[in-house]
């Protein structure tokens, strides 16, 4: 199915330029060259607007009849896109495809039309909105969906969400120069004991990223043994999901998948996911061998994502989301995502109405936390149990 709402932007090139609402998950698979031109021409892209990210997503955990995939063309070129699915809970709403997997979520623009697609695309999202909320989480600060929120004419919000922690893509020996030169000494002591040890890592290439992946996922689960996991990482359908993926994108040179070998035997696999600008280590299986030999896995993977970068044209290394104490040991930036709500007038009781949710959230965190921290005191201080 597609419908079609006219453009109304008014730069010099604004004949021809339309939005298109696709609901038919063909049409989605065939924008694949397109899309991936696209995205190369959207600067604030994230890895995790790979059309065959969000195509694999759709496979594994799209709903039939959902699809909302909004995109503005001129002619044969696309200028802007908006992956979506409605979703009727907990509110009506359109919402990026990726889900909970997908540390960001945006919309891509070309830069060198970015007015008129902007313009286009904001009204035929406001079009296909009509009884839904448009509800943008985990949006990096200066991604593109945040030009179609600065021209929304209706009710509005913007949000804290998730905390992800950032470095510089430059080499290992430089991000040792941004730490107390003890600390970075005893990285260096680090980097010698895998030498020592002998791991050595291999990238995969695109025939084997299946055998790799499925190696990777089985070492997840092995290192997070009697721990608490995230449990959709040890389901079939993010298997099925990554698999398609990831193999994917090492073909476009838009994702690497390292091996570590120790005595031959591989002990640890990495995901590292590129786009543009933007690197970040997505997802890793280690053997607790390697820590039972006193190997760091933590330094082990980052000096590896430096090398995937080196000559890359990468600005970002990120972390992506989480803010675990041990990614602070590398001084990173804290980025705080955001969460853009958008409504139409009709639907402004909508929009107070996740507002009230998402306060509601906010406060249950903090009293966890709160929780937990005088746990952590009465331990520390002998008032816990024994």
């Amino acid at each position: 199915m597609t419908g079609t709402f006219p453009g109304t932007a008014r730069p010099a090139r604004r004949s021809g330029t339309v939005c298109e609402l696709l609901t038919d998950e063909a049409a989605f698979a065939d924008l694949a060259p397109a899309w991936g031109r696209l995205y190369r021409r959207c600067p604030t892209a994230t890895p995790f607007q790979h059309h065959a990210w969000l195509h694999a997503w759709w496979r594994s955990y799209g709903t039939p009849g959902r699809l909302r995939l909004l995109v503005v063309r001129d002619g044969g070129d696309l200028l802007a896109a908006a992956p979506l699915t409605a979703v009727r809970r907990p509110l009506p709403a359109l919402v990026p495809l990726g889900g909970a997997v997908s540390d960001y979520a945006d919309v891509l623009v070309d830069d060198e039309r970015g007015e008129e697609a902007v313009a286009a695309l904001t009204d035929g999202l406001a079009a296909a909105a009509r009884t839904a909320l448009v509800d943008f989480r985990e949006v990096r600060p200066g991604g593109a969906v945040e030009r179609v929120y600065a021209r929304w004419r209706g009710p509005r919000h913007r949000v804290d969400d998730s905390v992800c922690l950032e470095l510089p893509a430059v080499p290992m020996e430089e991000l040792l120069a941004r730490l107390p030169s003890a600390k970075a000494q005893r990285v260096r002591a680090k980097l010698r004991k895998l030498a020592a040890l002998g791991v050595e890592r291999r990238p995969v290439g695109p025939r084997e990223v299946d055998r790799a992946l499925g190696r990777l996922l089985e070492l997840h689960a092995l290192q997070w043994q009697g721990r608490k996991v995230t449990g959709e990482h040890l389901r079939p359908r993010f298997r099925a999901h990554l698999v398609r993926a990831a193999g994917a994108m090492v073909r476009s040179g838009d994702a690497v998948v390292t091996e570590f070998l120790l005595e031959g035997e591989v002990v640890a696999v990495d995901l590292t996911l590129l786009s543009p600008r933007l690197a970040g280590g997505y997802l890793y299986g280690a053997h607790p061998r390697l820590r039972e030999r006193k190997a760091d896995v933590a330094v082990m993977l980052l000096d590896a994502c430096t090398e995937h970068t080196r000559d890359g044209g990468h600005d970002t290394l990120s972390l992506l989301r989480g803010d675990e104490p041990y990614k602070h040991h590398w001084r990173p930036e804290t980025v705080v995502s955001q969460r853009l709500l958008m409504a139409r007038r009709r639907t402004a009781p909508l929009l107070q109405a996740a507002l009230c949710d998402a306060a509601a959230r906010q406060r249950g965190k903090e009293v966890v936390r709160r929780w937990e921290a005088r746990g952590r005191a009465k331990e520390h201080t002998g008032g816990g149990r024994p």
